[in-house]
């Protein structure tokens, strides 16, 4: 008899803020990502950031017309390519550190403001090892807001 609750082997997984603490080591201010969801082991992913006028940037970027800023829109997504690599590679609680090593191809289609919820499509171009290469889209409302490609090393610390 088989159990019908269980989800099948390649459904996709998901990841709350608790579970994405445990996987990259950015904290308020900093974590820009608020949840995870369709998660394809390897291969995709799609974060979300609920971008909201009470965020420190907006005291600054710009006064009268808060826009969030373009390349915290890539660190968003590279903070949702780090979750995939994290639950791809087994590293939850394993504190990885994950480093940018190069952005290509970078296009701004439209602003981001505050109440926007920012979807994050990150998919692995290339990876399995310490490098990994991605191609990441931002969407507000279904309207691209940024594309790019990014490439990061994650680096976990040996034990002593």
């Amino acid at each position: 008899m088989t159990d019908q609750t269980a989800a099948p082997a390649d459904a996709p997984l998901s990841a709350d803020l608790a579970l994405i603490q445990r996987i990259i080591p950015h904290r308020y201010p900093f974590l820009l990502v608020d949840k995870v969801r369709d998660i394809y082991i390897n291969k995709s992913c799609v974060g979300i950031k609920n971008v909201t006028f009470n965020e420190p940037q907006f005291q600054g970027h710009f006064p009268g017309m808060p826009i969030f800023p373009g390349v915290m829109i890539i660190e968003a997504m590279a903070q949702t390519s780090g979750i995939l690599v994290g639950l791809s590679m087994d590293l939850v609680d394993k504190n990885a550190t994950v480093f940018f090593m190069g952005v290509d191809g970078v296009k701004f289609r439209r602003k981001v403001v505050p109440g926007d919820v920012l979807e994050l499509h990150v998919t692995a171009l290339r990876g399995g090892g310490r490098v990994w290469k991605f191609a990441g889209r931002a969407m507000v409302d279904g309207e691209l807001a940024c594309e790019a490609e990014f490439m990061a090393m994650f680096d976990v610390p040996k034990k002593a």
